[in-house]
């Protein structure tokens, strides 16, 4: 069995806190000026001065940021539509220190501080590294910083970066266990439609996100992500018992402004009974480590299964994957039927599989279970969870 370090709230529903917390995404639209690329300080005052109030008010705000690529590429005389990988990566080096000074004179000028806290797709997709971001936030609210979070765009590549701000700002508020998700865009919330056609109509409520992906394509020039990111985002928060609220960054009260129903908005409501927050981060993932293909008897019986996911049981692998990797689990269909925590590589359980009547210690030099996957390490997915396609290629085929 993989065992790994863990609070023992995370097995169960978040603690009653006499804080209430919220996080808030800003994209990068909203905070750079084009086609100079500088800094929005008129925003950023109203944001800020936003967040003292809420501060104030009793709330703990974590602050997740896009930003530092759109404002390096000033500095290094590009644009978006121009800027490679690399270039992107030492934008960011550019545009990090642009971005927090702004931030920080402002933040100060309303009496608090700020603290960034840059992330990986690794800190939040391994559960050690999870947990010690996570203590580092929770130390920082209780200190009374301001703590501003965004991927470390410097040392990331497409193949292992995080993708998108909407969806971090959703592990966030699962890592902290917020009862609000703010996501200030460029519009003012979901449409039915492209909201530039005629006759589009936004959407004040969502209950169901999986019903609204297919209008949600397209992204802008300078951020990464669209309305589809957000939908993703909202659904990993509902999933949390997070509510979301989509809204457009206005200069006055931005955040407060949507949270009291005063200006225009889309509401994804949270699930009146969110999973652990265990099963959480089992479930919500930001990229595939790996995945499986397991014959329709042994997917079919998962659910009422006391032992989890047998080596036995393969059919397929498809993609690399190392111990204590999250798995995606399909059955001979290409449903995909739950996610769970590997006891084993894919070379290690590619080898089990190939060898059903060899002992394992013969196979790998020590002694283990056939047991892929353990039943407490096993999440089953249900119709609120946004399920992934199956890859095309198999990196291992153990039965026809």
């Amino acid at each position: 069995m993989t065992v790994l370090d863990t609070d023992p709230a995370e097995f169960g529903h978040a603690a009653k806190r006499d804080k209430p917390r919220i996080v808030v995404k800003v994209g990068s639209s909203l905070l750079a000026n084009t086609p100079d690329l500088r800094p929005r300080y008129a925003f950023m005052h109203g944001l800020l001065s936003d967040i003292a109030a809420l501060r104030d008010q009793g709330f703990e705000v974590v602050l997740a940021s896009s930003g530092s690529v759109a404002l390096g590429l000033n500095a290094l005389k590009s644009d978006s539509e121009r800027a490679g990988i690399q270039e992107k990566q030492a934008a960011a080096a550019c545009g990090q220190p642009v971005l927090l000074n702004a931030y920080k004179q402002i933040a100060l000028e309303h009496g608090f501080d700020i603290a960034q806290v840059l992330v990986t797709l690794d800190d939040m997709e391994d559960r050690r590294r999870f947990l010690n971001t996570k203590n580092t936030v929770h130390k920082l609210l209780e200190l009374g910083v301001l703590p501003i979070v965004n991927e470390n765009d410097t040392i990331t590549t497409e193949e292992i970066r995080v993708g998108d701000n909407d969806r971090l700002a959703a592990k966030v508020a699962q890592m902290i266990q917020a009862q609000h998700l703010v996501i200030l865009t460029s519009v003012d919330g979901l449409y039915d439609k492209n909201p530039d056609e005629e006759g589009a109509k936004l959407i004040d409520k969502v209950d169901d996100v999986s019903e609204y992906l297919a209008v949600t394509s397209g992204t802008n020039s300078l951020g990464t992500g669209g309305m589809f990111t957000k939908m993703q985002a909202a659904n990993m928060a509902q999933n949390a018992g997070c509510e979301t609220i989509i809204s457009r960054g206005i200069l006055d009260d931005p955040i407060s402004a949507a949270l009291q129903n005063r200006r225009p908005h889309t509401r994804c409501v949270a699930k009146s009974t969110p999973q652990s927050a265990w099963a959480v981060w089992l479930t919500d993932r930001l990229q595939m480590a790996g995945s499986l293909v397991l014959s329709q008897s042994a997917a079919d019986a998962l659910e009422n299964s006391e032992s989890g996911v047998s080596c036995s049981d393969l059919i397929s692998i498809h993609q690399a994957f190392q111990k204590a990797d999250v798995l995606h689990i399909y059955d001979e269909r290409g449903v995909e039927v739950a996610r769970g925590l590997s006891n084993f590589s894919s070379d290690e359980a590619a080898l089990i599989a190939s060898n059903p009547d060899r002992e394992i210690r013969d196979l790998l030099g020590y002694q283990a279970e056939m047991t892929l996957v353990n039943r407490q390490n096993l999440v089953i997915l249900e119709d609120h969870h946004l399920p992934w396609d199956e890859p095309e290629q198999s990196l291992r085929v153990i039965a026809a």
